[in-house]
């Protein structure tokens, strides 16, 4: 299974990504060398969006719609997803 997620960075700024490991990703984000060159200067950052995808291909053509979005609308996206949770 595949995931799409989004981080929020410690400057405030999103990074969307995906992977078959949200956890491991999470932690590589935060503390390894291999995380992105993009979440490395901005660490700590913290997830606050998972979905699942049904194979790679369908999470990487949901990674490139997201990262289209205006700010506005990730946040919208992360607060309707924060909300079902909470339900």
């Amino acid at each position: 299974m595949w995931w799409v997620y989004i981080v929020e960075c410690s400057d405030g700024t999103y990074y969307t990504g995906i992977t078959t490991d949200v956890q491991r990703r999470l932690n590589e984000h935060n503390y390894s060398f291999k995380s992105a060159k993009y979440t490395r200067s901005r660490r700590p950052v913290k997830l606050v969006y998972a979905e699942e995808a049904v194979n790679r291909s369908e999470a990487s053509k949901r990674e490139a719609k997201i990262k289209k979005f205006k700010r506005v609308r990730k946040k919208e996206l992360i607060n309707e997803y924060n909300n079902n949770r909470k339900s």
